[in-house]
């Protein structure tokens, strides 16, 4: 290595700070996700501010309901998750359904929700049998949709906010995201100051 090189490489040293560097990209990989035990808690805080706002239909504990948030985001079915925490499936809808989680199938039922609505929204006293010869259904299927429109305008009633907030903290997008903006600005500090055309 001549004088001019070691003069260089002692430079780009300086420059970037070799030792600093690498605490920075340590730190930016050590914040790239919270541990699980931090994401349970705002999981938890979620749930409790929801219990706040309304009223829950299962007594189900918070650790569990997490735990059917975790289901829902992972892309496991219901039967799973009823497995996996040891109670019905049925049990395990009505928490979904407590934390705004709703499955795509849930909203395209055998007739128009919107048509469901307007009936549940008109001045006339129907029964659920009356209801449900309007739609051409039978109760329990009324039922059960009558649970997802009940859910529905719960979601809309905030905006959303409670769902979002759960995919915010579970969903492999968002995690990617994270991961896209942690490398770049990990990148964007180790060659900041550096002179893109220097050669050893």
């Amino acid at each position: 290595m001549d004088e001019k090189t070691a003069e260089l490489r002692d430079i780009f040293i300086d420059v970037t700070d070799g030792e600093t560097v690498t605490e920075r990209q340590e730190d930016a990989r050590g914040s790239l996700t919270e541990d699980d035990e931090r994401i349970d808690e705002r999981i938890d805080d979620v749930v409790a501010r929801m219990r706040e706002q309304f009223d829950f239909d299962t007594d189900l504990s918070t650790g569990t309901l997490r735990e059917v948030a975790r289901g829902y985001h992972d892309d496991e079915d219901d039967g799973t998750i009823a497995e996996r925490i040891d109670v019905d499936e049925e049990t395990v809808v009505t928490a979904r359904h407590d934390l705004h989680l709703l499955r795509e199938e849930e909203t395209e039922g055998p007739f128009e929700l919107s048509r469901l609505r307007e009936l549940r929204n008109d001045e006339h006293d129907r029964t659920d049998e009356d209801l449900a010869a309007e739609l051409d259904t039978d109760v329990g299927t009324l039922h059960t949709y009558n649970a997802v429109v009940d859910t529905q305008n719960e979601k809309r009633s905030v905006n959303d906010r409670f769902a979002d907030e759960f995919a915010e903290l579970l969903t492999d997008a968002d995690l990617q995201d994270h991961t896209e903006t942690v490398n770049d600005d990990g990148l964007e500090e180790a060659t900041e100051g550096m002179e893109t055309d220097v050669s050893f």
